[in-house]
């Protein structure tokens, strides 16, 4: 069972603004609670333009870091463009190479293999960049920690430019010749939320802007929607802006990669965030998780469809791939937590898991227990982690709290990866447990469901749903609005759906009938008896079910609250 908390509406507020914009007074609370206000707030939020695309010389860094490589692009020097390994990373690398590329330059990449490299810059790829004649070095979606890597590149004569958007250490930067992050010290940029693809798109705008050629930035913007809606990044501001016009533009998209990835994902014409997030997303990071990251860009960069199907085919099989493991060290995972059901932070570990799954393993662990929760791998006494947090619990604050355990870690509020020698776990686990205990109240580890509204059964219509369409795109910072309608009963035993969905049917006193859908409702229902004329209070987002040439409205149900 969750913790509902139903937002409260100014009926005034609602009222002028709805009259002001001519929308329905149910739009006009989603707006208000979601932060929009004011007509002109909520006029820019319904229509995302390119023109709210903030201006990128804004960013601290950015200046010295253009000056840079325009130099170098002249001299016809060689630039290394250096990812991370993840889609945030591999998008924000083809989107630099491909800027690069149109002012002429000379250039390669380096996406560190997850398991022979791990995460971020390191020396010794360096040292082989430096023999194969590079002398500056870009990197995206990370290096912000790395500061012996890049303390090396500069003695050795190659200049460094970082661009992340991960945190900065509180020790400060490294000595790069430039970095651009809008989350560093003394960076006024006005949108903090940017992905790694984010910051790489900055980049390639002020460099294009110094050729002339600005008018193409808005066709970058298909790749960097993608990277944006995989990082889980906040849907909001500048960022929604991306991920709407890069959607409009998806189906349209001339690259062969796209195109062939689109269709082995078998994405209709019409893109949305689920589409990203559940069906190219996943295939992405296939090749980071299990194979070599490189690939993605290989398949991005492609000159001919049937180059572009070929490595399709290959992340599909991936991924395939990746759901077997996946389940199966989740599995392995999930009974090593029977054992400790009463701590505050789940710590499980294995020997030999698959490193390319563990983070997702933690994922679903902190979702189903709702816990924070780090998966550690043991491979010849080194414990390699991810970890994942819930709402409300910063987890990159609770590994500073034991950073002298670690032999290194990083991340965010909401993620984070480690390497832990095997005979400091337990530790780990006891003192983790002492700082949630201290950070996290009873409520706290209760999911909590936000409720937008209480509507009534009437109110619910597919004209409602073709209402709610001008709040997309949905993820996360601009959630699917979610409804509280009261006074429903069940008309029929609920259908169970592949052993783990529940269909109900529902309707009203005034006999007004509903289909509702609750994936993995089986689990989610905690043995609440669902019989035929059980009252029913209900969380739901309704939406818009075609099938068969026939479209109906369909509650999806987040939670329910019978009363027998």
């Amino acid at each position: 069972m969750k913790r509902w908390t139903i937002k409260k509406h100014n009926h005034d507020e609602v009222k002028l603004l709805a009259n002001t914009l001519q929308v329905s007074p149910i739009v006009a609370a989603l707006l208000i609670a979601r932060g929009h206000e004011t007509e002109e707030k909520a006029f820019q939020f319904l229509n995302p333009s390119i023109e709210h695309l903030h201006e990128p010389y804004l960013l601290k860094g950015m200046k010295a870091a253009v000056e840079r490589i325009v130099k170098a692009v002249e001299a016809g020097e060689k630039i290394l463009v250096w990812g991370d390994y993840d889609v945030d990373g591999t998008t924000g690398t083809v989107v630099v190479r491909k800027a690069l590329e149109i002012l002429g330059a000379t250039t390669g990449f380096h996406i560190p293999h997850r398991f022979t490299e791990g995460y971020g810059v390191n020396i010794d790829a360096l040292k082989k960049a430096k023999e194969r004649g590079y002398t500056l070095v870009i990197s995206v979606d990370c290096g912000i920690t790395a500061f012996e890597a890049i303390r090396w590149a500069k003695e050795n004569g190659m200049d460094f430019i970082v661009t992340d958007h991960h945190l900065p250490k509180e020790s400060g930067l490294p000595e790069a010749l430039a970095v651009v992050n809008p989350n560093q010290a003394g960076c006024e940029y006005p949108d903090k939320n940017l992905a790694g693809v984010g910051v790489a798109l900055k980049l390639a705008h002020a460099l294009l802007r110094e050729k002339g050629r600005e008018n193409l930035v808005k066709g970058f913007l298909k790749v960097v929607a993608i990277g944006t809606i995989a990082d889980v990044m906040s849907l909001t501001g500048e960022n929604r802006a991306i991920v709407a016009l890069g959607l409009q533009d998806l189906p349209k998209a001339h690259n062969y990669g796209l195109k062939a990835l689109m269709e082995v994902a078998d994405c209709t014409s019409e893109m949305t965030t689920y589409d990203i997030g559940f069906r190219l997303a996943p295939r992405i990071n296939a090749a980071g998780r299990m194979d070599a990251a490189r690939h993605v860009v290989e398949l991005l960069e492609a000159t001919d469809f049937d180059q572009a199907r070929a490595l399709a085919e290959m992340l599909n099989s991936r991924n395939r791939e990746r759901q077997k493991m996946q389940q199966e060290i989740t599995q392995l995972a999930f009974t090593e937590t029977k054992e400790i059901l009463n701590q505050n932070f789940v710590v499980v570990a294995g020997e030999n898991w698959h490193r390319g799954v563990i983070g997702l393993a933690a994922s679903k662990i902190a979702e189903k227990l709702y816990r924070p929760t780090i998966v550690l791998s043991i491979e010849n006494g080194v414990a390699h982690g991810s970890a994942r947090s819930i709402a409300g619990y910063h987890l990159l604050n609770s590994l500073d709290s034991c950073r002298e355990l670690f032999v290194q870690y990083g991340g965010h509020a909401a993620a984070a990866g480690m390497q832990i020698k095997t005979e400091n776990i337990a530790a780990l686990q006891a003192k983790l447990n002492e700082h949630a205990s201290e950070n996290l109240s009873s409520d706290d580890l209760i999911p909590e469901l936000k409720i937008d509204a209480i509507v009534s059964a009437q109110t619910l219509t597919l004209d409602l749903v073709r209402e709610l369409k001008q709040f997309e795109p949905f993820g996360m910072g601009n959630p699917k609005p979610r409804f509280v309608t009261k006074d429903l009963f069940l008309t029929h035993e609920p259908f169970v759906m592949k052993e783990k969905h529940l269909k109900l049917k529902l309707a009203d006193t005034s006999g007004k009938q509903f289909e509702a859908v609750w994936w993995d409702g089986v689990d989610k229902s905690n043995g609440q008896t669902l019989k035929p004329k059980t009252r029913i209070e209900l969380a739901h987002t309704p939406e818009a079910n075609t099938w068969n040439g026939s479209t109906r409205l369909q509650l999806v149900i987040e939670d329910l609250k019978a009363q027998n």
